[in-house]
This record gives structure tokens, C-alpha cells and sequence, in this order.
């Protein structure tokens, strides 16, 4: 693995750990995609990893795709194109790792962060976490394999609430949705995110790799086609104006005027 800029390692009994730390939202551009599914790689070639960690650094889990990249684009950004690059990949090597990964939620996470957050396996959130659909407030519709895990955690009805308004869900609701395994207090997030990863590490790693592949096999087996859907619906969302406007908005620090096109 080469010098990451983006990503802060540890490894230690077993426990592979990775922080993203890109201040200040941990929001993700080009090159911290390719450390974190660089990351993945070594992990599955490297015996010695038998469990990862996830979270990230300062206040921000991660808020999702930086979309500053996207004004910048002048139009010309092919959704399609940069998820099959990006968050696709990401999701599908995270699930199959045949390792189990532990994320400790430590702030916000939002869309694509939200779709990374997902894709562990086992979630503690700090107190202070919450979790934001995102995308509709941009004009978007979802990636990242939002689509499946959030009616697979929380429900159909409840899926459709949070992507249609938008709002946020804060960690005790989070709990009770079953979109998080665990809450605790902001102090004792990382202690108990790695007792839980020591304990998982000190397993029989090939029976929970193989016990996470029947899991998959079983609830997951539309993974990749889902992805690639949310690719072809996420470029027709990217292409109309609510995103424009949504965009704009965002940027400019203002409440968008969507107008349904």
C-alpha cells in the first residue's frame, strides 16, 4: 500500500483500522476513493487482517460525494460513468470482503457516506451520529446501494420516508429503525467499536467470511444489479433541473426551488 493522504491506518492484533480524514466532512473526491478501495484490496490479500474498522476523523463520519467536483464539471458529469468508477466498486468490494467489518459511526453520515456506512457490517454510533439520505436534497435520486439497504434495515414505509424528505435521523432512531446495532456515548465510541473488532478478530474469521457470503447470497443477491440501476436512474436525475437548482442551492448556502424537472 502507498503513502495515503486521505486515510488514516492502524493495524493491531488483527484489527485493521481506517479513518477517513478528509477535513473538513470527510467528503469524498476521486483519489480518497481509490485509498479506500485500495485499502479494501490489501485487507483481503493480507492474512494477518481479520477484521476491519471503520469511522471516521473530527465531527463528520463523512458527508458523502463532494459534489463541489460537479459544479466544477460544467454539466458535463456522467453519473453513470462516475459511479461504475466509484461508490459500485466501493460497495461491492465492501461486501465481499469475507471479513467482517465493524463501522464506528461518529458523526454524520450522508448520502454515499451514508451508503458506505451501510455496507459494514456490524454499526455503533456515537450519540451525537445521525444519518441523512442526501441525494433528494440535491436534486438526486439514490446510489450507492441506499436503494436496497435502507428498505432491507428499516422497512419500505420508512425508506420512502427518509428518501423523500430528506431528514435526519438521529442515533437512538437510528437504533430503533435497525439501521445501527448499537449507541453509545461519544467518549466510549472507539474503545467499544474496538472490543467489538478485537472480539470479532479473535474468531473464526473463514466461518464469519463464510457466514457473510450466505448472508449476501441470501439478501443480497441483487446487489450489483441494484447499483448498476441506481447508475442509470442517478444519470437521468443528474441531467434535469432539480439537480441544477439543488446544486446551486447548496453551494450557495440557500433553500432550493425545486420545480419537479
Amino acid at each position: 500500500m502507498g503513502e495515503l493522504q486521505f486515510l488514516q491506518i492502524d493495524s493491531t492484533n488483527g484489527v485493521l483500522t481506517a479513518v477517513f480524514n478528509r477535513p473538513k466532512a470527510n467528503a469524498f473526491n476521486g483519489p480518497m476513493i481509490e485509498e479506500w478501495l485500495s485499502v479494501l484490496k490489501d485487507a483481503e490479500r493480507d492474512d494477518s487482517v481479520r477484521c476491519l474498522l471503520l469511522t471516521g476523523a473530527g465531527r463528520f463520519f463523512s458527508a458523502g460525494q463532494d459534489v463541489t467536483a460537479f459544479s466544477q464539471a460544467d454539466g458535463r458529469v456522467s453519473f453513470r460513468q462516475h459511479l461504475h468508477r466509484t461508490y459500485n466498486r466501493v460497495i461491492l468490494r465492501m461486501r465481499k470482503l469475507e471479513k467482517p467489518i465493524v463501522g464506528a459511526i461518529n458523526g454524520p453520515a450522508v448520502g454515499a457516506g451514508l451508503g458506505i456506512a451501510l455496507a459494514t457490517d456490524l454499526r455503533i454510533a456515537a450519540e451525537s451520529a445521525n444519518f441523512i439520505y442526501g441525494f433528494t436534497g440535491i436534486g438526486l435520486s439514490a446510489d450507492s446501494g441506499t436503494s436496497l439497504a435502507l428498505p432491507l434495515l428499516v422497512g419500505l414505509a420508512r425508506a420512502a420516508e427518509l428518501a423523500f424528505t430528506n431528514r435526519t435521523v438521529t442515533a437512538r432512531e437510528a437504533l430503533e429503525m435497525g439501521l445501527v446495532n448499537r449507541v453509545v456515548a461519544d467518549s466510549e465510541l472507539m474503545d467499544q467499536a474496538h472490543e467489538l473488532a478485537a472480539s470479532l478478530a479473535s474468531g473464526p474469521t473463514r466461518a464469519i467470511g463464510l457466514s457473510k457470503r450466505a448472508l449476501n447470497h441470501s439478501v443480497l443477491g441483487t446487489l450489483e444489479a441494484t447499483l448498476e440501476y441506481e447508475a442509470q436512474l442517478q444519470e437521468i436525475a443528474g441531467r434535469g433541473e432539480d439537480h441544477a437548482e439543488g446544486l446551486a442551492a447548496f453551494l450557495e448556502k440557500r433553500q432550493p426551488k425545486f420545480r419537479g424537472k
